[in-house]
C-alpha cells in the first residue's frame, strides 16, 4: 500500500510539472523600463507573484523605443511562448499583425483592444480613479490650483487629466488645473529631469497639488514636488512610499493583477479572450491609503472619496471618458 501511495503522488507530481510546463509565459512592456515604479513594474511584479506561487518562470523584454514591441512579440511567439502580454497601448498593432501570424498563441493587450480569437484585451476606468485623487487633491489645495504632468499626449492620458479635473471641480467649480503633456513618443516614458521641470513650472503658477501620470517621468514630478514643499499624487503603482508626507496619495492601477490572473488563468486551463473593462467595481482602480500617507487624509477626505465612489459604482456620479468623446467637462 506504501509503494502504491508513493506511486500516485509521484504520478500527481509528474502530472503537475506537465500541467506547469505547459506555458511559457512572457511579457513586452511599454517603453518607460521594468522598473519605473509605476506602469511596467506593476506588470513585472504581478509576474513575480506569479513565479512565486507556482514555479513557473516567465520571460520578458523592455522596449527602448517604439520600433522593438513588433520585432520582440513576434520573436516571443515565434518561440512558443503564450501567454505573451504586450503592456501598452502603443502595441496595438503590432498585436493585432503578430496575432493573426500564431492564431495558436494567446495574447493579453493591456490599455488597447485587438478584437481577435486569441487576445484578451483589457483597459481601465482611469478616469473613476483619476476623479478621486481630483477631489482629494482639490480639498487638500490651499491655492485653489491644481497640476497635472502626463506622459506621452495621447487619448489614454487625457483620460486621466479629465478625470482628475472632473474631480476637483466637482469640490470646486472655481479651481484652476495647469495640464501639460511631456511628449508625443515613446521617450515620454522616461525622462524624469523633463518632469521634474514641467513640475516646476506648475508649481511657479501657483499649483500645490500635482498629478503624475507618465511613467518614470513622474518619477521627477514627484521629487520636486517633495523639494518644493508641495504634494503630488502617484500613479499605477502605490507609490506613496517614494516621499513619504509629499505623496498624497496614488491613483492605484491593477496591471499586476491583470498579468497575474492571465498567467494563472492559462496554466489552469481557464484562459478566455474578448474586452474586459476594470473600473472602480471591479476593483481595477482606486486610491492608495498606507502607513506613508494617511495622516494627510482627514476624516472628511477619506468620507468624500468614499462616497463618490459609491455614488460612481452606482451610477449616480457619471465620469467622463475622453476616449469615447475627446473634450471634457471643464476644460477651455
Amino acid at each position: 500500500m506504501k509503494k502504491i501511495i508513493l506511486s500516485l503522488i509521484a504520478v500527481s507530481a509528474l502530472s503537475s510539472t506537465a500541467l506547469a510546463a505547459d506555458i511559457k509565459p512572457a511579457i513586452v512592456y511599454g517603453t518607460g523600463g521594468k522598473f519605473d515604479k509605476s506602469f511596467n513594474e506593476s506588470a513585472y511584479n504581478g509576474a513575480e507573484k506569479f513565479k512565486a506561487e507556482t514555479g513557473v518562470d516567465y520571460r520578458d523584454f523592455e522596449p527602448t523605443d517604439d520600433t522593438q514591441g513588433e520585432q520582440a512579440l513576434r520573436n516571443f511567439a515565434s518561440k512558443g511562448f503564450s501567454p505573451i502580454v504586450a503592456a501598452s497601448f502603443a502595441w496595438t498593432s503590432a498585436v493585432e499583425k503578430v496575432a493573426a501570424e500564431f492564431p495558436d498563441t494567446q495574447f493579453i493587450l493591456i490599455d488597447s483592444v485587438v478584437p481577435a480569437d486569441n487576445v484578451r484585451s483589457v483597459t481601465f476606468k482611469e478616469d473613476e480613479g483619476s476623479y478621486l485623487v481630483g477631489l482629494l487633491a482639490a480639498m487638500q489645495s490651499k491655492t485653489g490650483k491644481l497640476g497635472f504632468v502626463g506622459g506621452m499626449d495621447s487619448p489614454l492620458i487625457n483620460k486621466f487629466a479629465c478625470g482628475y479635473t472632473q474631480g476637483a471641480s466637482a469640490v470646486n467649480p472655481d479651481i484652476e488645473t495647469f495640464r501639460v503633456m511631456t511628449g508625443t513618443t515613446g521617450a515620454a516614458w522616461n525622462d524624469p529631469v523633463r518632469g521634474g521641470e514641467l513640475a516646476k513650472n506648475q508649481i511657479d503658477q501657483g499649483a500645490d497639488v500635482i498629478y503624475a501620470a507618465a511613467g518614470a517621468t513622474g518619477l521627477g514630478v514627484l521629487q520636486t514636488a517633495a523639494d518644493n514643499g508641495i504634494y503630488s499624487i502617484g500613479v499605477d503603482s502605490n507609490q506613496n512610499y517614494l516621499h513619504p508626507g509629499s505623496v498624497l496619495t496614488s491613483m492605484v492601477k491593477r496591471v499586476d493583477n491583470v498579468v497575474y490572473d492571465g498567467f494563472k488563468e492559462a496554466m489552469d486551463g481557464t484562459f478566455t479572450t474578448g474586452v474586459q473593462s476594470l473600473g472602480l467595481a471591479e476593483d481595477g482602480v482606486g486610491y492608495a491609503v498606507d502607513d506613508n500617507n494617511k495622516a494627510l487624509l482627514t476624516p472628511d477626505m477619506v468620507a468624500a472619496a468614499e462616497k463618490a465612489k459609491a455614488d460612481i459604482i452606482a451610477g449616480t456620479i457619471t465620469v467622463h471618458d475622453f476616449t469615447t468623446d475627446d473634450s471634457c467637462p471643464g476644460w477651455q
